[in-house]
């Protein structure tokens, strides 16, 4: 487990929960910002994209209450990131965060706030970050609402940034400065 509390817990992405994220991944609730509704996910396509390790990519399944309810990966910024984002290339040491909730039954419940306010915490006390950053859609305003309650601060409008459902979408950059 990386974090955990008494309701929820996060552990390593394995082999057995490709068939949790296929059908997370095929819900257009789910897809309308993660993936695009146009980018339905299989175990076949699963298994290539959320497998091979990447990079600094480390993948996570988090449960709540003991059932399996979404992803989110974690990875240090490196500098082409950095440049991506404007970031200053400072030696300081900087994480990403990407996540969704697969199972809509557990949205608006407060899940999302507690997940990333304690990764944030793990990745701030274990793995040293100085800051953690993320980069909504601006449209998705649940998404963003939970990062502010979380501490995450606005701080670059990202134009175009994503490519999304066949048209590229605004973002935010926003970063967490403990």
């Amino acid at each position: 487990m990386l974090c955990c509390n008494e309701k929820l817990k996060v552990r390593y992405l394995e082999k057995k929960d490709n068939r949790l994220l296929a059908k997370w991944l095929s819900n257009p609730k789910v897809l309308e910002f993660y993936e695009g509704r146009d980018n339905p996910f299989d175990v076949n396509k699963v298994n290539e994209v959320f497998y091979p390790k990447k990079n600094n990519v480390t993948a996570c399944i988090f449960e709540y209450d003991g059932t399996p309810i979404g992803y989110i990966q974690y990875y240090q910024l490196n500098e082409n990131d950095r440049e991506q984002y404007g970031l200053k290339p400072e030696p300081i040491t900087i994480f990403g965060l990407d996540q969704f909730i697969g199972e809509v039954d557990y949205w608006n419940k407060g899940i999302g706030t507690l997940l990333v306010s304690s990764m944030s915490q793990f990745l701030v006390r274990d793995l040293g970050a100085k800051q953690i950053v993320l980069d909504p859609q601006a449209r998705n305003l649940r998404a963003i609402k939970c990062y502010e309650k979380c501490s995450f601060k606005k701080i670059k409008w990202l134009p175009n940034h994503e490519l999304h459902e066949g048209e590229y979408q605004d973002c935010w950059l926003m970063a967490y400065n403990p």
